[in-house]
Protein backbone atom coordinates (compact mmCIF):
# COMPACT_ATOMS: atom_id res chain seq x y z
CA UNK A 1 0.00 0.00 0.00
CA UNK A 2 1.27 3.65 -1.09
CA UNK A 3 2.24 5.43 2.00
CA UNK A 4 -0.15 8.69 2.72
CA UNK A 5 1.68 11.62 2.08
CA UNK A 6 2.24 14.60 4.29
CA UNK A 7 3.82 17.78 3.36
CA UNK A 8 5.54 20.42 5.76
CA UNK A 9 5.60 23.64 5.11
CA UNK A 10 6.96 26.15 7.97
CA UNK A 11 5.80 29.87 8.23
CA UNK A 12 7.82 31.90 10.11
CA UNK A 13 5.70 34.65 10.77
CA UNK A 14 5.24 37.28 13.58
CA UNK A 15 3.35 39.87 12.27
CA UNK A 16 -0.03 39.44 13.46
CA UNK A 17 1.08 39.79 16.94
CA UNK A 18 3.44 42.41 19.26
CA UNK A 19 5.30 39.27 20.53
CA UNK A 20 8.44 38.85 19.38
CA UNK A 21 9.74 35.48 18.38
CA UNK A 22 6.55 33.25 17.20
CA UNK A 23 9.19 33.35 13.78
CA UNK A 24 11.35 30.68 15.21
CA UNK A 25 8.35 28.26 15.58
CA UNK A 26 8.50 26.46 12.39
CA UNK A 27 12.58 25.65 13.46
CA UNK A 28 12.19 24.69 17.20
CA UNK A 29 8.99 22.00 16.17
CA UNK A 30 11.56 20.85 12.96
CA UNK A 31 14.38 20.64 15.95
CA UNK A 32 12.35 18.15 18.24
CA UNK A 33 12.00 15.76 14.99
CA UNK A 34 8.45 15.73 13.86
CA UNK A 35 9.33 14.79 10.38
CA UNK A 36 11.15 11.45 11.57
CA UNK A 37 8.52 11.19 14.31
CA UNK A 38 5.90 11.09 11.46
CA UNK A 39 8.15 8.95 9.15
CA UNK A 40 7.42 6.22 12.17
CA UNK A 41 4.07 6.12 12.12
CA UNK A 42 4.43 5.30 8.36
CA UNK A 43 3.53 8.45 6.48
CA UNK A 44 6.02 9.62 3.46
CA UNK A 45 7.11 12.80 4.69
CA UNK A 46 7.91 15.60 2.66
CA UNK A 47 9.84 19.08 4.04
CA UNK A 48 9.15 21.59 1.91
CA UNK A 49 10.73 24.22 3.77
CA UNK A 50 9.27 27.85 4.54
CA UNK A 51 7.05 30.36 3.20
CA UNK A 52 9.22 33.80 2.50
CA UNK A 53 8.34 36.56 5.53
CA UNK A 54 9.80 39.18 5.66
CA UNK A 55 11.35 40.50 8.38
CA UNK A 56 9.43 43.30 11.13
CA UNK A 57 12.27 45.15 11.28
CA UNK A 58 12.71 45.74 7.68
CA UNK A 59 8.67 46.82 7.10
CA UNK A 60 8.60 50.88 6.71
CA UNK A 61 6.48 52.59 9.70
CA UNK A 62 6.00 49.21 10.82
CA UNK A 63 2.75 48.96 9.00
CA UNK A 64 2.59 44.54 8.64
CA UNK A 65 -0.81 44.42 6.95
CA UNK A 66 0.53 44.24 3.00
CA UNK A 67 2.96 41.31 4.42
CA UNK A 68 0.35 39.42 6.20
CA UNK A 69 -1.59 39.80 3.28
CA UNK A 70 0.69 38.76 0.72
CA UNK A 71 2.11 35.91 2.83
CA UNK A 72 -1.48 34.72 3.76
CA UNK A 73 -2.12 34.84 -0.32
CA UNK A 74 1.16 32.15 -0.77
CA UNK A 75 -0.27 29.96 1.94
CA UNK A 76 -3.70 29.48 0.18
CA UNK A 77 -1.80 29.00 -2.82
CA UNK A 78 0.47 26.29 -0.93
CA UNK A 79 -2.27 24.58 1.17
CA UNK A 80 -4.67 24.44 -1.83
CA UNK A 81 -1.61 22.83 -4.20
CA UNK A 82 -0.65 20.00 -1.57
CA UNK A 83 -4.66 19.11 -1.41
CA UNK A 84 -4.73 18.63 -5.18
CA UNK A 85 -1.39 16.85 -5.15
CA UNK A 86 -3.47 14.27 -2.34
CA UNK A 87 -0.78 15.23 0.58
CA UNK A 88 -1.56 16.39 3.70
CA UNK A 89 -0.59 19.82 4.14
CA UNK A 90 1.09 20.58 7.95
CA UNK A 91 1.73 24.33 9.09
CA UNK A 92 3.95 25.22 11.32
CA UNK A 93 3.57 28.51 12.39
CA UNK A 94 4.25 31.79 13.05
CA UNK A 95 1.13 32.78 14.72
CA UNK A 96 -2.38 32.17 13.85
CA UNK A 97 -2.63 34.91 11.46
CA UNK A 98 -1.43 31.97 9.04
CA UNK A 99 -5.00 30.71 9.18
CA UNK A 100 -6.36 33.05 7.02
CA UNK A 101 -4.33 31.56 4.25
CA UNK A 102 -4.24 27.84 5.41
CA UNK A 103 -7.77 26.84 5.98
CA UNK A 104 -8.54 29.50 3.17
CA UNK A 105 -6.60 27.50 0.50
CA UNK A 106 -7.33 24.21 1.96
CA UNK A 107 -11.57 24.70 2.54
CA UNK A 108 -11.18 26.02 -1.15
CA UNK A 109 -10.49 22.35 -2.43
CA UNK A 110 -13.54 20.84 -0.45
CA UNK A 111 -15.62 21.64 2.42
CA UNK A 112 -13.77 21.38 5.47
CA UNK A 113 -14.74 20.95 9.00
CA UNK A 114 -12.27 22.94 11.70
CA UNK A 115 -11.40 22.03 14.96
CA UNK A 116 -10.12 24.95 16.45
CA UNK A 117 -8.29 24.24 20.04
CA UNK A 118 -7.19 27.76 21.49
CA UNK A 119 -7.55 29.86 24.68
CA UNK A 120 -8.38 32.58 22.81
CA UNK A 121 -11.89 32.98 20.16
CA UNK A 122 -10.02 34.73 17.33
CA UNK A 123 -12.90 36.22 16.78
CA UNK A 124 -12.28 39.66 16.62
CA UNK A 125 -12.80 42.25 14.41
CA UNK A 126 -11.03 45.70 14.30
CA UNK A 127 -14.50 47.23 15.81
CA UNK A 128 -13.91 44.77 19.04
CA UNK A 129 -9.88 44.68 18.80
CA UNK A 130 -8.12 46.55 21.78
CA UNK A 131 -4.88 45.34 20.42
CA UNK A 132 -5.60 45.58 16.66
CA UNK A 133 -3.06 42.30 16.01
CA UNK A 134 -4.26 40.01 13.25
CA UNK A 135 -3.61 37.12 15.43
CA UNK A 136 -7.23 37.78 16.95
CA UNK A 137 -9.14 37.99 14.07
CA UNK A 138 -8.09 34.72 11.77
CA UNK A 139 -12.00 33.10 12.84
CA UNK A 140 -13.56 35.97 12.31
CA UNK A 141 -11.75 36.64 9.11
CA UNK A 142 -12.23 32.95 7.92
CA UNK A 143 -16.27 33.89 8.51
CA UNK A 144 -16.85 36.84 6.24
CA UNK A 145 -16.11 39.65 9.16
CA UNK A 146 -13.50 41.96 9.62
CA UNK A 147 -10.78 44.02 7.06
CA UNK A 148 -11.87 43.47 3.39
CA UNK A 149 -8.64 42.88 2.06
CA UNK A 150 -8.14 40.49 4.99
CA UNK A 151 -11.33 38.64 4.07
CA UNK A 152 -10.99 38.27 0.38
CA UNK A 153 -7.23 36.63 0.41
CA UNK A 154 -6.93 33.50 -2.26
CA UNK A 155 -10.97 34.04 -3.40
CA UNK A 156 -13.62 37.04 -2.20
CA UNK A 157 -15.57 36.33 1.07
CA UNK A 158 -15.69 33.83 3.66
CA UNK A 159 -14.06 30.20 3.56
CA UNK A 160 -15.73 29.31 5.98
CA UNK A 161 -19.18 28.40 7.29
CA UNK A 162 -20.06 28.99 11.16
CA UNK A 163 -21.93 24.93 11.29
CA UNK A 164 -18.24 23.67 9.75
CA UNK A 165 -16.46 25.05 12.95
CA UNK A 166 -15.39 24.02 16.49
CA UNK A 167 -13.90 25.77 19.07
CA UNK A 168 -12.58 23.59 22.03
CA UNK A 169 -10.25 25.39 25.07
CA UNK A 170 -11.43 28.64 25.27
CA UNK A 171 -10.85 30.79 28.56
CA UNK A 172 -10.13 34.42 27.43
CA UNK A 173 -11.91 36.37 25.46
CA UNK A 174 -12.37 40.10 24.78
CA UNK A 175 -15.98 41.67 25.82
CA UNK A 176 -17.44 42.30 22.50
CA UNK A 177 -15.58 38.79 20.96
CA UNK A 178 -17.85 36.82 23.38
CA UNK A 179 -21.20 38.88 22.59
CA UNK A 180 -20.61 38.15 18.72
CA UNK A 181 -18.97 34.18 19.13
CA UNK A 182 -22.45 33.77 21.08
CA UNK A 183 -24.47 35.24 17.81
CA UNK A 184 -21.89 33.36 15.37
CA UNK A 185 -23.20 29.86 15.21
CA UNK A 186 -19.65 28.25 16.16
CA UNK A 187 -20.25 25.30 18.18
CA UNK A 188 -17.95 26.12 21.46
CA UNK A 189 -16.83 24.27 24.11
CA UNK A 190 -15.23 26.78 27.32
CA UNK A 191 -12.80 25.03 29.80
CA UNK A 192 -15.31 25.06 31.89
CA UNK A 193 -17.51 22.94 29.75
CA UNK A 194 -14.31 20.66 29.54
CA UNK A 195 -14.14 20.66 33.51
CA UNK A 196 -18.22 19.84 33.77
CA UNK A 197 -18.41 17.09 31.41
CA UNK A 198 -14.99 16.12 30.09
CA UNK A 199 -12.43 16.37 27.30
CA UNK A 200 -14.29 13.02 25.95
CA UNK A 201 -18.06 14.10 25.58
CA UNK A 202 -16.64 17.49 24.23
CA UNK A 203 -14.33 15.37 21.32
CA UNK A 204 -17.15 13.48 20.62
CA UNK A 205 -19.79 15.57 20.29
CA UNK A 206 -17.37 17.72 18.46
CA UNK A 207 -16.66 15.11 16.27
CA UNK A 208 -20.67 14.44 15.77
CA UNK A 209 -21.39 17.73 15.03
CA UNK A 210 -18.58 17.76 11.85
CA UNK A 211 -19.72 14.76 10.61
CA UNK A 212 -21.58 16.36 7.41
CA UNK A 213 -18.12 17.01 6.08
CA UNK A 214 -15.56 14.58 5.10
CA UNK A 215 -12.44 16.17 5.72
CA UNK A 216 -11.12 17.85 8.84
CA UNK A 217 -8.92 20.31 9.51
CA UNK A 218 -7.04 21.12 13.00
CA UNK A 219 -5.91 24.46 13.89
CA UNK A 220 -3.74 23.75 17.02
CA UNK A 221 -2.54 26.41 18.55
CA UNK A 222 -0.36 25.65 21.86
CA UNK A 223 -1.88 28.29 24.32
CA UNK A 224 -4.53 26.17 24.66
CA UNK A 225 -2.49 23.92 26.68
CA UNK A 226 -2.03 24.92 30.34
CA UNK A 227 1.21 27.17 30.45
CA UNK A 228 3.11 25.23 33.18
CA UNK A 229 3.32 22.46 30.70
CA UNK A 230 3.33 24.65 27.34
CA UNK A 231 5.39 27.48 28.57
CA UNK A 232 6.99 29.08 25.47
CA UNK A 233 3.70 30.92 23.76
CA UNK A 234 3.29 34.47 23.44
CA UNK A 235 -0.30 34.77 25.15
CA UNK A 236 -0.10 32.21 28.20
CA UNK A 237 -3.25 32.21 30.54
CA UNK A 238 -3.79 29.95 33.35
CA UNK A 239 -5.77 26.72 33.71
CA UNK A 240 -5.48 25.47 30.06
CA UNK A 241 -6.04 21.28 28.97
CA UNK A 242 -3.77 18.71 30.58
CA UNK A 243 -1.20 17.11 29.15
CA UNK A 244 -4.11 13.70 28.78
CA UNK A 245 -7.03 16.12 27.60
CA UNK A 246 -4.73 17.14 25.18
CA UNK A 247 -3.84 13.96 23.55
CA UNK A 248 -7.39 12.66 23.84
CA UNK A 249 -8.42 15.13 21.93
CA UNK A 250 -5.60 14.83 19.44
CA UNK A 251 -6.38 10.48 19.51
CA UNK A 252 -9.81 10.75 19.44
CA UNK A 253 -9.73 12.92 15.83
CA UNK A 254 -6.73 10.49 15.07
CA UNK A 255 -9.67 7.36 15.22
CA UNK A 256 -11.96 9.26 12.80
CA UNK A 257 -9.11 8.71 9.49
CA UNK A 258 -10.64 12.34 8.49
CA UNK A 259 -8.16 14.44 9.69
CA UNK A 260 -6.81 15.80 5.88
CA UNK A 261 -4.83 19.33 7.35
CA UNK A 262 -3.01 20.82 10.32
CA UNK A 263 -1.95 24.33 11.52
CA UNK A 264 0.56 24.29 15.04
CA UNK A 265 0.92 27.45 15.96
CA UNK A 266 1.65 30.28 18.42
CA UNK A 267 5.15 28.29 19.64
CA UNK A 268 7.98 31.40 20.82
CA UNK A 269 11.33 29.32 21.94
CA UNK A 270 12.37 32.55 23.61
CA UNK A 271 9.64 32.30 26.25
CA UNK A 272 10.35 28.18 26.35
CA UNK A 273 12.04 26.14 28.71
CA UNK A 274 14.52 23.24 26.80
CA UNK A 275 12.14 23.39 23.74
CA UNK A 276 9.21 21.80 25.92
CA UNK A 277 6.55 23.22 24.08
CA UNK A 278 7.73 22.36 20.81
CA UNK A 279 8.62 18.55 21.94
CA UNK A 280 4.88 18.78 22.99
CA UNK A 281 3.64 19.92 20.19
CA UNK A 282 5.49 17.04 18.52
CA UNK A 283 3.73 14.38 20.42
CA UNK A 284 0.57 15.54 19.94
CA UNK A 285 0.33 15.87 16.51
CA UNK A 286 1.92 12.80 16.06
CA UNK A 287 -0.87 11.34 17.95
CA UNK A 288 -3.39 13.40 15.94
CA UNK A 289 -1.75 11.66 12.82
CA UNK A 290 -2.45 8.02 14.45
CA UNK A 291 -0.01 7.00 17.43
CA UNK A 292 -1.48 4.92 19.93
CA UNK A 293 -0.78 4.13 23.26
CA UNK A 294 -1.07 0.10 21.86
Amino acid sequence: MTPQKIRIIGVPMDLGQAQRGVDMGPSAIRYAELSNRLDELGYSVTDAGNIGVPIRDSLPGANVLPSIIKTCEQIYKAGYETCVDNSIPLFLGGDHSIAIGTIGGISNYQRTGVIWVDAHGDYNTPETSKSMNVHGMPLAVLLGKGLPELVNIGSKGAKLQAEDVVLIGLRDLDHHEKNMLKRSGVLVFTMRDIDEIGMHTVTKKSLKHLTHVERLHLSLDMDSIDPVIAPGVGTPVNGGLTIREAHLLMEMIADTKQLKSMDLVEINPILDTLNQTASLAVDLTVSAFGKSIL
